[in-house]
């Protein structure tokens, strides 16, 4: 939905409705689509779900993997029910077929399910007959670029399989809550243990991460981190000073560290507000620098969405903010603002919009895009990146976490002027799942927050915008706003994208960039 921040009564049920003003649809000759597989999703288990469809204001699929097309002109949505789940550009199904269930939907169904199956079944067969791919990428991997596949063992093997290069993408991760650097091999994750470390080696790391540069790495004792992370460890050795992918080096499986110590890294100072005073705040109204990795994203020159700063070139959003919109010379990021309509703030124009390909407008489902600026943002304690979670981090129910920006202070209103915010705590998927909630529609890819009673909320025109947790006087990005029924409704908090779920898409996008980048440079020189 496009959420926003909203504090009422918790008795009250008034409705939301998306009242801001729709924004014009594109010259689809102009558009860029970007849509982009990601086939390593973290595994979380969480109840059986199903995939929803919305009540259609679109009317076609985006295009499909890998290829490149323009989107269908969005129409305008209808006028969401108080208790239909919502996002900015398209509302879903009312929360009394959300109540149903399943069995007595597919029963009522069942001729078109057949008919729907039979279908698939022809498709796939004329598929697997005709291209001679059909099911040939079970327990392979498949190559984002085209519909080739390679043997599992391939990926991150150290040599390049698919034409796009995407089996070496993604071979390297920060997990655990001390950032340790694992490396793939083999088709195992490992840890980097200390020996043999050096900053070149930290280099490479970082721009597989995605990062043009790189801070520092450091170590700490093995037997400190989490217990799974002890397991399959590495040493990693290179004597030349250049910068080249950690799949690449002379690597040493070890079942354990000569020097007890493993390897962490830092690619970007991030998470700190050096600008901020805590106490000129009050009420909800945030003061300059308490969210300094907050932005406001106008298209056509109006505020349609929120954002997370990740890098001086990245910005962190909502699919559903982007989906249909995807022309980056209509889009503009504003940062350092606490207030619209934007006096004194750094504008910057969009590059490049990247949204999962797996998102689709009906569905609810990998509700993320990355936006890449034309420029770099230049941090001044006003203007600082969130950071990322790492692999594995878990934040447990109950932390107290804050949302932020310029949505509708009410259900039925308009756009804020001031930047507001709210302290919710995180749900478990458990409870977030319970009938008289969400009703089993929260998935692995989701985490709520809010209060189950009512009166705190984000609402439409946050969409996109930053879930923020505080860790170790660190502030991470544990979700992206997504969707919701209603705004500040008794049973129906707060439903955000979970970054954790993402964070290999994330990185693999960041870090083909960064590839792109560095192939260019070195082309120019």
């Amino acid at each position: 939905m496009t959420k926003s921040f909203v504090e009422i009564n918790p008795s009250s049920n008034a409705p939301a409705v998306d009242t801001s003003p729709e924004p014009k649809a594109e010259d689809p000759s102009r558009i860029e689509v970007v849509s982009v597989t990601e086939e390593d999703l973290p595994t979380v288990e969480t109840p059986n779900t199903l995939n929803v469809s919305p009540l259609g204001s679109f009317t076609a699929d985006p295009p499909s993997e890998n290829t490149s097309a323009k989107p269908v002109e969005p129409q305008s949505p209808a006028a969401p029910s108080p208790t239909m789940p919502i996002t900015k550009v398209q509302p879903f199904l009312p929360e009394d077929d959300l109540q149903k269930s399943w069995k007595d939907k597919l029963l009522a169904r069942r001729v078109e399910l057949l008919m729907a199956s039979c279908l698939i079944l022809v498709v796939t067969l004329a598929l697997s007959i005709g291209l001679g791919v059909g099911l040939s990428c079970v327990g392979r991997f498949r190559c984002g670029s085209s519909s080739q596949c390679v043997s599992a063992s391939a990926q991150c093997d150290g040599e390049v399989h698919c034409d796009g290069g995407e089996d070496e993408l993604g071979c390297v991760r920060l997990s655990g809550r001390s950032s340790v650097l694992q490396v793939q091999r083999g088709g195992v994750w490992r840890t980097v243990c200390s020996e043999d470390w050096n900053n070149w080696l930290g280099v490479s790391a970082c721009r597989q991460l995605g990062y043009s540069r790189y801070v520092e790495s450091f170590f700490v004792s093995l037997t400190s981190i989490e217990q799974e992370l002890q397991q399959n460890l590495v040493s990693i050795s290179l004597n030349q000073s250049q910068i080249i992918k950690l799949q690449n080096t002379t690597t040493l499986s070890k079942t354990e560290c000569s020097s007890g110590r493993v390897t962490t890294v830092k690619c970007l100072e991030c998470g700190s507000r050096p600008q901020y005073n805590t106490r000129i705040v009050g009420g909800n109204l945030s003061g300059p620098g308490q969210f300094p990795w907050q932005v406001s994203l106008h298209y056509s020159s109006e505020h349609l969405c929120g954002g997370s700063i990740i890098t001086s070139r990245w910005i962190l959003t909502a699919a559903h903010c982007v989906y249909g919109f995807s022309d980056p010379t209509m889009w503009a990021v504003h940062v350092g603002l606490t207030e619209q309509p934007v006096h004194g703030a750094q504008s910057l124009a969009v590059e490049r919009i990247v949204y999962h390909s797996h998102y689709r407008p009906k569905g609810l489902d990998f509700d993320i895009a990355l936006m890449k600026l034309t420029r770099p943002l230049v941090f001044n304690g006003l203007v600082e990146p969130i950071c990322l979670p790492n692999h594995g981090e878990e934040f447990a129910a109950g932390t107290m976490c804050w949302i932020s920006g310029w949505g509708a202070t009410e259900g039925d209103g308009e756009t804020s002027v001031v930047l507001r915010s709210a302290v919710v705590p995180l749900l478990s998927t458990q409870t977030c799942n319970q009938p008289e909630v969400y009703h089993g529609l929260i998935s692995s890819g989701m985490i709520c927050a809010g209060y189950l009673e009512g009166g705190t909320d984000s609402c439409q025109g946050d969409s996109g915008g930053p879930l923020a947790c505080e860790d170790s006087a660190l502030w991470k990005l544990v979700g992206a706003t997504s969707w919701g029924i209603g705004c500040a409704v008794r049973n129906k908090p707060g439903v955000y994208t979970r970054i954790t779920q993402s964070l290999s898409w994330i990185r693999q996008q960041m870090e083909r960039e960064e590839a792109h980048m560095s192939s260019a440079s070195s082309t120019d020189n």
